[in-house]
């Protein structure tokens, strides 16, 4: 064999294993990706997001036809959701009358009752509001509600199964329903939705107790607290 065609058979075989380390790469890419796409999609967090919305908070009082003034624990629950609404909500409450029913009459007896119960948590003249819904039934003894718009978490409803749990042969992946009470759970606990959404401001320094810490540090004292050794859990032999 001369040299000329040495040459030849030596750029052969690397062109070979060029395009093989190509097809190679080319093939763990085609396979990484859909696997890729396959976890995104099925990302708990992404297929039962917890959204935060503006939703109304709402108190039905039952009210019976032959009632013509509220009593003592009615009157402590309106007063409390009137407090309420001024600390979840804008503090403002509107009152839904119903019309129709059959306990019409009832219900125009205590609206006033329920304006000053709402107005002694706290609300003022201005901050409610009334207006009325129509009764479908007339023998119906519709209940008055009360309402105002507060931020809500949600993450949508669970129990979806629209396929076996295993899932399809070789696919690596959760099912529907998976993650749906945790993040459920997880809107509900949170106190301020909106912390959700970005973080609180800073609260103020305390002015006095940094006096303090300030002065002990020029007078070469200790700035931080005290710990007696010993005080705290103990483990039990």
């Amino acid at each position: 064999m001369n040299k000329q065609n040495t040459v030849r058979i030596a750029a052969a075989s690397k062109s070979a294993l060029v395009l093989f380390g190509c097809l190679v790469i080319a093939g763990c890419q085609s396979q990484s990706q859909p696997s890729a796409q396959l976890l995104a999609s099925n990302d708990y967090r992404l297929r039962h997001p917890i959204v935060v919305t503006e939703e109304p908070e709402t108190l039905d009082l039952p009210i019976g036809r032959n009632t013509r003034a509220l009593y003592g624990p009615i009157e402590d629950t309106i007063t409390a959701f009137a407090a309420q609404s001024q600390q979840d909500g804008n503090g403002a409450v509107e009152i839904l009358v119903p019309s129709g029913g059959a306990n019409e009459a009832a219900v125009h007896a205590v609206t006033d009752d329920i304006r000053s119960a709402l107005q002694r948590g706290g609300l003022g003249r201005s901050r409610i509001s009334t207006r009325t819904y129509r009764v479908g039934d007339p023998s119906a003894d519709a209940p008055i509600r009360l309402s105002y718009a507060r931020m809500q978490a949600t993450a949508g409803p669970c129990g979806s199964w629209p396929r076996n749990i295993g899932g399809g042969v070789g696919e690596n992946a959760s099912y529907e329903n998976f993650g749906c009470a945790t993040q459920s759970n997880l809107a509900m606990m949170v106190e301020n939705p909106s912390d959700l959404l970005t973080p609180r401001a800073s609260t103020p320094v305390d002015q006095n107790r940094r006096a303090v810490v300030i002065e002990n540090y020029r007078k070469g004292d200790v700035t931080g607290g005290t710990y007696k050794e010993g005080v705290g859990a103990e483990v039990a032999e």
